[in-house]
């Protein structure tokens, strides 16, 4: 018999790690930024030139590899994008909300 474990809702807490709600922020931010970019349709070398940072790092970020990048900078990127990032930190959850 398969156990089935129901999830928290952050795939990070749900694996154990410690940084959890900080990588499901980045990864938020992430598909925000991937999501622009897309609909911009954008290469990524355009997109990494209006975000001030290199193509190689762009790419990692949009495949979840954001360890070396702050919330900070893709707060940053979202901004140069056009975009007001607002973090609301409620009772029981972190939530991201991205106005259109």
């Amino acid at each position: 018999m398969i156990e089935i474990e129901e999830s928290t809702g952050n795939v990070y807490a749900d694996l154990g790690m410690e940084d959890a709600d900080e990588m499901m922020v980045k990864a938020l931010l992430a598909t925000k930024i991937g999501e622009i970019i897309d609909g911009r349709n954008w290469i990524q070398q355009q997109a990494a030139e209006v975000l001030g940072i290199n193509q190689p790092k762009l790419s990692k970020m949009l495949r979840g590899q954001f360890r070396g990048i702050n919330e900070s900078k893709m707060l940053d990127c979202l901004a140069h994008l056009g975009r007001d990032a607002q973090i609301v930190v409620g009772p029981t959850n972190m939530l991201l909300r991205s106005d259109m």
